[in-house]
């Protein structure tokens, strides 16, 4: 599938591993432009079955992605309206649908993400951020706002309840440490250590089945909101969607067919056992 023809940002395949690099001067501020490539983005990506894993990064050198365009905040309505009447926003449906996303998604962050930048990053299923280069800020209530791009929302759910409220409420700048720590991110790196670790943690997801990373995202997103044992449902509903695509059940009959569980040598270097069975079509 072609890849090509976006205004805010390039895209470059390898392989099962699909790159996209913002690159919209000055700032790669999160605007309309920026909405439509990613709905377009989101469009083939939701139907190709050969991206594994996708990798967002910026081209600029200070910032990964800017907060949202101020051009059509300012045109939002100032009449309060009913929960009946409330349709959710575009910046909201763009990012549910990033992270709806059947591939894994990986925000590499080696510059400033505040607001929808931030928010942005929130969006995707994982987070590394270069120490020193990334900050992180979500300002909207110095504003009079909140963050409404699904930052208020997913927040919580990273961070809990207390961080999530520090976050927004204290609207200022913390580092890549720092958002470690609060649970934002995945990991802190140095920035020369930051690209090898993705790039390997890319690679190594992108020799598993599509499908099984799909079921994978699919239950673990469901026990955010579910109770335990409907989240449960869930994880079975998905272990099906995966093996009736997948070679699973060939690949456990190969593994019980050789011994391959009951040999002491097999469990030391498990990792390369199941390399080595992942060969089985």
């Amino acid at each position: 599938m072609d890849y090509q023809g976006y205004t805010t940002f390039k895209a470059a395949k390898n392989g099962a591993i699909l790159t996209i690099t913002f690159d919209y001067p000055p700032v790669n501020i999160q605007g309309l432009p920026m909405m439509a490539d990613l709905n377009m983005l989101s469009q083939k990506l939701e139907r190709d079955r050969e991206i594994k894993v996708v990798v967002f990064q910026s081209a600029h050198p200070e910032i990964f992605v800017a907060h949202a365009d101020t051009n059509f905040l300012k045109d939002m309505s100032t009449e309060a309206v009913s929960r009946e009447e409330v349709q959710l926003l575009d910046l909201q449906t763009t990012l549910e649908r990033i992270s709806n996303l059947p591939q894994a998604t990986i925000a590499k962050i080696e510059g400033f993400a505040r607001g929808g930048g931030h928010e942005f990053a929130l969006a995707c299923d994982m987070r590394f951020a270069a120490r020193g280069k990334a900050k992180f800020m979500q300002m909207e209530v110095g504003m009079g706002i909140l963050p409404c791009g699904g930052g208020s929302s997913r927040m919580a759910r990273q961070a809990g309840l207390g961080r999530a409220l520090e976050i927004i409420l204290s609207a200022r700048d913390f580092d890549a440490d720092e958002a470690e720590a609060y649970g934002t991110i995945n990991k802190a790196l140095d920035a020369d250590k930051i690209s090898p670790y993705v790039d390997e943690l890319a690679d190594r997801i992108a020799h598993f089945p599509a499908e099984s990373i799909e079921a994978c995202k699919r239950a673990v997103y469901a026990s955010i909101d579910l109770p335990i044992e409907a989240a449960l449902k869930e994880e079975a509903y998905w272990l099906y969607q995966a093996t009736s695509k997948t070679p699973a059940i060939r690949r456990f009959t190969a593994a019980d067919e050789t011994g391959f569980q009951n040999d002491i040598e097999n469990q030391r270097n498990f990792e390369q056992g199941v390399i080595g069975i992942q060969e089985i079509k």
